[in-house]
Parts: structure tokens; C-alpha cells; sequence
């Protein structure tokens, strides 16, 4: 049987995709793995803004993730690493969806359309931080072809959390 794989559009957030961003991650098992809580609004704005910034700088960013019906679904796509540890100065690859959204192969087929645009910025091998027990995301790094390749601690959260490479 064949899957086909769900239909996604990316685009460069734009300043109503931080309303969209907050309402879409406001859940705590959406943000077990990235501090636990949900972020004000303010929070969202400075990230989307942020994204803009990257796309015009380097030709790409973490981009708002459509469904096929155009609803905004969560966020998928590359930008430089934002901490002073791990894979400083490297390019990371990243993606979060909303609860609703999970297990139907959007991160997947989104990540991989992202990797398309990094790839075409010129970039030769990105990374993802995905904490130690974030099964969903360390099973979407394998299937993009990612290769496990440094155990990390935050410094912040004490949490581990494991660096995946992928030349492209």
C-alpha cells in the first residue's frame, strides 16, 4: 500500500503568524521537549520577526507550515544555531507541529522541502538538537537520513539532548 505523503506549502511568518505560532504550541506536550511551558505572545513575535530577518539574510529560515487547506500547522525549517553551546555557528534544522498534527508525516515531507531551500542557499550539512527522549523528532531525523553524532547536556535545562548531522 502506498502512502501518499500529506500536502504542505512553507512560507517566510509573516507578523499575524505569531498569533497563529502561540495559539498552535500553546500546549504542554507540544512543549514538553522545549522548556515545558508555553510562551507569551511577545515570545512569538521576536521569533517570527526574527525568521524574517534570516530568510532575507541567508535565503532561508524556519518557515510557517500550511496545511492543504492553507491552516497554519507550526513551524519547519533551518536557521544558525541560537546558543553560546553545542554546534555553535552551525546551520540547525528544526521542526514543531501542533498536537493535532501529529503522527500524518508532516514533519517529514516539511522538513524535507526545507532541507531543498537550505541545500539551495548553499549550505553543506545542517544539524538538529532533538532532546534524548523526543521520539517523534529523533524518528523524523532518521528518516530524513540524519546520523547521531554528539551527546550534549543544556546548560540551561540540564537536559540531554542529542546532535544529529546530515550533509547535504
Amino acid at each position: 500500500m502506498t502512502v501518499t505523503p500529506p500536502a504542505v506549502r512553507l512560507r517566510v511568518p509573516t507578523p499575524d503568524d505569531a498569533v497563529a505560532w502561540h495559539r498552535v504550541f500553546d500546549d504542554p506536550e507540544v512543549m514538553e521537549f522545549h522548556g515545558g511551558a508555553s510562551h507569551d505572545l511577545a515570545h512569538y513575535e521576536e521569533f517570527t520577526a526574527r525568521q524574517r530577518v534570516h530568510a532575507e539574510r541567508y535565503g532561508f529560515c524556519l518557515y510557517t507550515l500550511l496545511n492543504a487547506s492553507g491552516e497554519v500547522i507550526g513551524f519547519t525549517g533551518a536557521q544558525p544555531w541560537p546558543q553560546d553551546w553545542g554546534p555553535v555557528g552551525e546551520i540547525e534544522i528544526g521542526w514543531r507541529l501542533g498536537r493535532a498534527h501529529w503522527g500524518q508525516g508532516y514533519a517529514t515531507v516539511a522538513a524535507e522541502a526545507a532541507l531543498e531551500r537550505v541545500r539551495a542557499a548553499g549550505v553543506g550539512h545542517v544539524v538538529a538538537m532533538v532532546h534524548a527522549r523526543n521520539e517523534r523528532s529523533i524518528a523524523v531525523t532518521r528518516r530524513l537520513g540524519m546520523r547521531p553524532a554528539e551527546h550534549l547536556t543544556s546548560p540551561v535545562s540540564r537536559s540531554p539532548a542529542i546532535c544529529h548531522r546530515l550533509d547535504l
